[in-house]
């Protein structure tokens, strides 16, 4: 479970959610891509980036007769689960309750259940570049116009300023679990939310990949599957 240099890396997988948007009976990460169901992709892809890493998934205890199912049908060997909490915030750190750390190097990544095509190079990137940081986060640039809402009206931000954040994200393990020992934030959007208002600034931006996206809606399933036949 190394990165090269004898830190361990744990890998946390966040599937705790209802797909609320994506609609449907079957929440989004359980979908079919390719043939394939999303979050298996997920878990495969960081499992070939570092073959010896520990994976903990995050459920929600009604998604245990699906998911073990799923496992069944695809002869998947399941990571070792806890359950979600009423935020992800609250389901990170049921994770990270059952970590199994051996040194404050170690690394932990955070990756969403609903991102099944994230490359090697992005999960080695983030990985790596807590070498020199507490932790980092893929991010791409912003291409649409952004305006952000004020009391009487909008105003336009700068995009070429602003990036659009991805994951896995990754961490120092004794910082991350330092982090989510403080109270919750209604700030918190993700675990370098969650890091910052810790005091650990030091986070870097690697390079996110388009191609990387979120399965929120039904149409992205589709797209995914374009991006697969093209990457």
């Amino acid at each position: 479970m190394t990165t090269g240099n004898d830190r361990r890396i744990t890998n946390i997988i966040v599937a705790a959610g209802s797909g609320s948007r994506f609609g449907g009976d079957i929440p989004k990460q359980f979908r079919l891509l390719a043939g394939r169901p999303v979050l298996i992709r997920c878990i495969e892809a960081l499992r070939n980036a570092y073959p010896e890493s520990a994976c903990i998934l995050v459920l929600s205890a009604d998604a245990m007769d699906i998911w073990n199912q799923l496992c069944r049908q695809f002869s998947f060997d399941s990571p070792t689960i806890v359950f979600g909490g009423a935020t992800r915030w609250a389901s990170v750190r049921n994770a990270l309750a059952a970590v199994d750390t051996q040194s404050p190097e170690d690394i932990i990544t955070v990756h969403d259940g609903a991102r099944p095509l994230v490359s090697r190079q992005i999960i080695h990137d983030a990985v790596e570049a807590c070498r020199n940081h507490s932790g980092a986060i893929p991010a791409i640039e912003v291409t649409d116009s952004v305006r952000m809402l004020t009391s009487d009206g909008s105003v336009a931000l700068d995009r070429s300023m602003l990036r659009a954040v991805q994951t896995p994200q990754a961490f120092v393990a004794s910082r991350l679990m330092d982090a989510y020992h403080r109270p919750y934030q209604e700030s918190f959007t993700d675990d370098a939310s969650v890091m910052t208002a810790a005091g650990y600034t030091d986070i870097a931006l690697t390079r996110g990949d388009p191609a990387n996206i979120k399965i929120t809606h039904p149409l992205d399933i589709e797209i995914a599957e374009l991006y697969m036949r093209s990457i």
